[in-house]
């Protein structure tokens, strides 16, 4: 059973952590087709996520202690989806 008050915290501090984020994520996308010029590239969504999951994996994993299963609950994802990641990413 959820906990409405805990899922209300939660929510408040998603959408106050997500404007920085986003903020950043829209400036270097901006800065990303500034510097493209006359050069074509279709595959922006996989440099985004190449670039933003790792570093998201690893700070998480240091938050949670590189305990495995902490950290895929805090991103919201199995464990075993965190583990193929980490392995996707080589990280150690």
């Amino acid at each position: 059973m959820t906990n409405p008050s805990k899922d209300s915290e939660t929510n408040n501090m998603t959408q106050r952590n997500a404007t920085p984020l986003a903020t950043h994520v829209r400036t270097a996308v901006m800065d990303y087709f500034e510097h493209l010029s006359d050069h074509e590239n279709d595959e922006l969504y996989t440099i985004v996520i190449r670039e933003v999951e790792k570093p998201m994996l690893e700070v998480t994993l240091e938050q949670a202690g590189y305990n495995q299963s902490k950290a895929a609950k805090i991103l919201g994802i199995s464990r075993s989806t965190l583990r193929k990641k980490i392995a996707q990413y080589r990280i150690s």
